[in-house]
């Protein structure tokens, strides 16, 4: 349909007048192709790169001919006797020259950021390569003790938060709180914990506890940059501060690791805390995240860190949801945030110069023509 559409357009502008050269051309790069070879029976991880490369191309290159073949049969006209194909030494050149003025130019960078990441397909994934499917998680409350306390809070206070990833628990830099929201801090048997204060009798009635009492209320404001103790790691969580959290559900004390989601990093940015991921390509717990998870994948390491959080009384509550969560596409399988060294092209340095040519371009009467 893609192809048929594209030729009616083509052909129409041609018998109006328009010189209109279509010069078809085949994307040979890419998870597509190495997917394909892959479900071929071929396993990339026995053999060298080049001569996994090279099947690629292969298979490429055969996959061109049965198509060209189908768009003729199809009646479509196009200069299919020089197309272009992106795996072509001259195309990659071409390639290789832009991008070294780009380069050059200073619009290239390297940069830490938490993207998809398909552990089955030890790739990240763009937003269109994601869909989304029902799945059952664990979903926990943990306590952070306070270490540093500033404002209304005292040492060894409680923040409780909420999260449906426990295995990202170990990669915690920080708990976000909403300046304008109240917090109570409320006398328990388990210690004084702080949760916001429109869920709180909710929240005590979950976590079964009895002969509880508020005895003081805040703004999330004024415990900014307080520090808690990690549950089972020598590390510390800061307080911080986003818009972003609600009382909707959860705590109000949001469990923030920036190396594990988008808005986790970006309020993260705010108060220069490390994109930290101590997971690996294969989803799998890297030594930093202690040495008993060492190994695990993420789905295995969820029931350790559980385990974990019990035996040193941070765990408040636990229990299962199904909720909608991305997967990959082609392999079908659940993916997660992680953070990667990312190679980046920045536009800031020629956004002026391109917003000033669009400014100049004159439009014409005639349908569909520029004058520049």
């Amino acid at each position: 349909l893609n192809r048929v559409l594209k030729d009616l357009v083509w052909r129409s502008r041609f018998h109006m007048g328009y010189q209109s050269l279509f010069v078809p051309g085949w994307d040979t790069h890419g998870l597509p192709i190495e997917t394909a070879i892959t479900n071929l029976g071929h396993n990339r991880k026995e053999m060298s790169i080049a001569s996994f490369r090279e099947l690629c191309a292969v298979y490429a290159k055969e996959q061109i001919q049965k198509q060209m073949a189908d768009m003729k049969a199809l009646g479509t006209i196009a200069d299919y006797d020089h197309n272009y194909a992106t795996l072509q030494p001259n195309f990659e050149g071409k390639q290789i020259e832009i991008f070294g003025k780009m380069a050059m130019d200073g619009l290239i960078y390297k940069g830490l950021k938490p993207v998809y990441w398909s552990p089955s397909s030890e790739s990240a994934l763009a937003e269109a390569e994601i869909e989304y499917h029902d799945k059952k998680d664990w979903a926990i409350f943990v306590a952070f003790n306070v270490i540093n306390a500033k404002g209304p809070v005292s040492i060894d206070d409680r923040f409780v938060i909420w999260t449906t990833t426990p295995w990202t628990i170990p990669a915690n830099l920080a708990i976000c709180l909403n300046p304008e929201l109240n917090y109570d801090r409320v006398q328990t048997s388990r210690g004084v914990l702080i949760v916001v204060s429109t869920l709180t009798e909710k929240l005590m009635a979950k976590f079964g506890l009895e002969d509880t009492k508020v005895i003081s209320q805040f703004k999330g404001l004024e415990v900014e940059f307080s520090r808690c103790i990690h549950p089972f790691l020598d590390t510390e969580s800061i307080v911080i501060l986003g818009e972003h959290v609600s009382d909707e559900d959860g705590s109000g004390c949001v469990h923030t690791a920036p190396g594990h989601g988008d808005v986790d990093f970006i309020v993260g940015l705010q108060y220069g805390l490390e994109a930290y991921c101590p997971v690996d390509e294969q989803g799998c717990m890297k030594e930093s995240a202690g040495e008993d998870l060492k190994g695990l994948f993420v789905e295995k390491a969820n029931e350790k860190v559980i385990e974990k959080l019990e035996n040193c009384s941070a765990l408040m509550f636990k229990e299962t949801i199904v909720h909608s969560y991305p997967h990959d596409w082609r392999t079908k399988k659940p993916v997660i945030f992680r953070a990667t060294n990312q190679w980046f092209a920045s536009i800031e340095k020629i956004r002026e110069k391109l917003l000033h040519e669009i400014n100049e371009v004159q439009w014409l009467p005639e349908w569909g023509k520029l004058r520049m």
